[in-house]
């Protein structure tokens, strides 16, 4: 396996993880588009090794065998610096630890309180706060920076302040496997606009949640001459990392006001709420706003929870189910609450069979999300042309509230 210098002394080593396990967090597919888990090495009188891997695929070995092209080992590493003991990031600690007893582990408070309950290891560790630094000799003093909940509590960043790279773990990561490349200098303009569609799922899966705390990471890291972002997924960001910067600056702004777009989550058990979307849709394109559309659950959650993230208007079709909102879409709108998509204008429309009772479950389970609601309608069975006629202008309202932020 091949190591990519990020400078003269500082080097990545990365595993591309496209297969097993298929879902990453045991929940968002990465099959097709992987994800890769990188580490870095900094090279001073003492060596660095920031951020491991789990076992996945056989990535940790893959790291090893990038390292002997150092001509290192994993016993001559002196330092192991956890910004984030996340499993994908440290799930080689104990192998690494057999194999190598001596290296200091370096890591938050709360990071070295998780190391003891993950893998057991207490010793040879050093708890290190906002602003400690780690000399490595050579004129490379590795310094730290608490980001808490960006996106454990637990998290911080390094900072090579010699190189100016910024070992910033999560932060400024994305999916997407790297294929033999690392830098953005390497990628083509597609490649880029697929990673950034990947980023944008990352986000909205892993950090949505969270986007309070990346602005006041974002703010905290402006004072550093950053030449170079560094993540633990994704791309290193050598020749540019302005942009992956300001491109988490504007997902976070999404928690507040999202771009003028809808997004259309629906569901249809047998084409009756699926006559009224059409009709609604009719009225959003009168208005000239684009818009992406998902069918629940034909879509995976994770490629509706970026569009729905990004978005400042939401139009929701679905049944009733049994007295109830349709399951499929009840696990939808659970999700929305628990990665926190806020502050949208939305829409909510569907049909039933004998009676209603989605919406009753639907106000319920929408009250934590701080959306600003257009009067739903439901109506039974097939539309009628009232109905349809009701539906549009619906559509035409969601869209011209959207076009007015």
């Amino acid at each position: 396996m091949k190591i990519f210098p990020v400078s003269q002394s500082v080097f990545c080593a990365y595993a591309d993880i496209d297969s097993l396990p298929e879902l990453f967090e045991g929940i968002w597919p990465i099959k097709g588009s992987g994800v890769s888990l990188n580490s870095f090495v900094v090279k001073g009188e003492k060596i660095a090794l920031i951020d491991l891997t789990s076992d996945w695929t056989n990535a940790s070995r893959q790291v090893v065998s990038a390292l002997g092209s150092l001509e290192l080992s994993l016993k001559d590493i002196d330092f192991l610096i956890l910004n984030h003991l996340e499993p994908d990031h440290t799930g080689f600690l104990r192998e690494f630890r057999c194999e190598n007893p001596r290296c200091e582990i370096v890591s938050t408070v709360k990071g070295v309180n998780l190391m003891k309950s993950f893998y057991n290891i207490s010793e040879g560790v050093r708890a290190v706060k906002d602003g400690d630094a780690l000399d490595l000799g050579g004129g490379h003093i590795l310094s730290f920076f608490e980001t808490p909940n960006v996106h454990w509590p637990e998290t911080m960043v390094t900072w090579d302040a010699a190189s100016g790279v910024l070992f910033s773990c999560d932060a400024f990561g994305s999916f997407g496997k790297l294929s033999g490349r690392v830098f953005d200098d390497e990628f083509t303009k597609d490649e880029h606009a697929a990673f950034e569609k990947e980023s944008l799922r990352y986000y909205a899966t892993i950090v949505s949640s969270f986007s309070l705390f990346v602005e006041k990471a974002i703010e905290k890291l402006k004072p550093l001459d950053i030449k170079c972002i560094a993540p633990s997924h994704g791309i290193v960001w050598r020749k540019n990392p302005r942009v992956v910067i300001d491109r988490y600056a504007k997902y976070a702004s999404y928690a507040k006001v999202g771009e003028k777009e809808i997004t259309i989550v629906w569901s249809s058990m047998y084409g009756n709420t699926k006559a009224g979307l059409d009709a609604a849709i009719r009225g959003i394109e009168q208005e000239g706003v684009p818009y992406s559309i998902h069918r629940v659950p034909d879509e995976d959650v994770s490629y509706i929870l970026a569009d729905a993230y990004k978005s400042a208007g939401l139009l929701i079709a679905m049944p009733t189910y049994e007295y109830a909102m349709f399951p499929p879409m009840a696990y939808v709108i659970d999700l929305f609450r628990r990665k926190h998509i806020f502050n949208k204008t939305v829409l909510r429309i569907g049909s039933f069979g004998w009676v209603g009772g989605a919406k009753k479950e639907y106000e319920t389970a929408i009250t934590p999300l701080k959306w600003n609601s257009l009067e739903s309608h439901e109506w039974a069975g097939f539309p009628t042309e009232t109905d349809l006629s009701i539906l549009e202008e619906r559509g035409r309202q969601l869209a011209r509230r959207v076009l007015s932020f």
